[in-house]
């Protein structure tokens, strides 16, 4: 995976900090700017996703991704930054693409902030290179793991599970408000997995391929599908190999898969090779890192994406 190393001036930060500060001595915290309410702060989608089902209007919720916005090579504005430091619970990925969060965080006093990580609520799993990848020049930084935690509909709900959970230990009063949401939603969840489930045990074909990165080794892994793409989860990469396509082009062919799967936001110019040249059909199998500026003014959920992912996967598989 390429390595993502966020720069951002220290000094800036300092700055930035000390006029949170100074905004925070006005009030005496920042749910009390707004009217009792604890606020939250994601810094991607899906959390944002889960604390509006679990919460309603009854905390405010900002996410600091914009809709549209790549999340691997997101940089936070100065305003990002004194909204994490005024919010109450800041939720955020845990991994490569967000280490610009855990700098911003150590240069902060969270001593009265609720700090979730999604790659410490669930058990995470390296990026692997699988055949006819091609590995990235990169300098030996340890282990890199996929950051896509929320992708198995699994995982989600542990993720659900502990959004509520924080909720509910900083606000009493609405925690069976909260506590109902979670568990209506945890169903749906349960429903969801037993649908991707179903149709994988009711195919004979187990893989998968991805004219794109890959950022579904955790939804792959819970159901036992096999896959090859042209990229790890988290590469920046746009442009892959002659090698690494003319090797996806003989897999479609060799093994007659029906369906080459791109993902959201993407240019889509492997995917359209692979179906040119094979007759492969082309679908989206959205992995829910974000969604486009109309999906997001529309309210579009988690769930809805998934329950479309299970539709395209079926007939991938077929």
């Amino acid at each position: 995976m390429m390595k993502r190393i966020f720069i951002f001036p220290f000094y800036c930060i300092f700055f930035l900090l000390s006029l949170a500060g100074c905004t925070n001595k006005n009030a005496a915290s920042s749910s009390a700017l707004n009217n009792g309410k604890l606020t939250v702060v994601s810094s991607i989608f899906v959390p944002y996703d889960f604390t509006r089902v679990i919460a309603g209007d009854r905390v405010n919720i900002k996410m600091l991704l914009p809709p549209a916005a790549e999340s691997h090579s997101f940089e936070p504005t100065p305003q990002d930054i004194i909204t994490i430091q005024n919010s109450d619970v800041f939720i955020y990925v845990g991994g490569e693409s967000d280490r610009w969060a855990a700098r911003i965080l150590d240069s902060m006093d969270t001593s009265k902030m609720r700090i979730l990580s999604l790659m410490e609520i669930v058990d995470v799993v390296e990026e692997e290179i699988v055949e006819g990848m091609e590995e990235e020049d990169e300098e030996d930084e340890g282990p890199a793991y996929d950051e896509h935690v929320w992708t198995s509909p699994k995982n989600a709900a542990l993720i659900l599970r502990a959004i509520t959970e924080t909720l509910c230990k900083l606000d009493d009063a609405n925690s069976a408000f909260y506590r109902q949401n979670a568990e209506n939603y945890l169903a749906s969840l349960d429903e969801l997995d037993a649908s991707f489930r179903s149709i994988v045990n009711g195919t004979k074909r187990k893989t998968i391929i991805f004219g794109d990165r890959f950022p579904f080794r955790y939804f792959a892994d819970a159901y036992g599908l096999s896959y090859f793409a042209a990229f790890p989860g988290c590469s920046t990469e746009t442009e892959c190999s002659a090698g690494t396509v003319a090797f996806l082009i003989d897999k479609i062919r060799a093994e007659k898969i029906p369906v080459v799967f791109f993902i959201e936001l993407s240019n889509e110019k492997i995917a359209d090779t692979l179906a040119d040249e094979t007759g492969a059909k082309k679908l989206l199998l959205h992995s829910a890192h974000n969604i486009s500026k109309r999906d997001f003014d529309k309210g579009v959920s988690y769930l809805e994406l998934m329950k479309q992912n299970a539709v395209n996967l079926k007939e991938a598989l077929q």
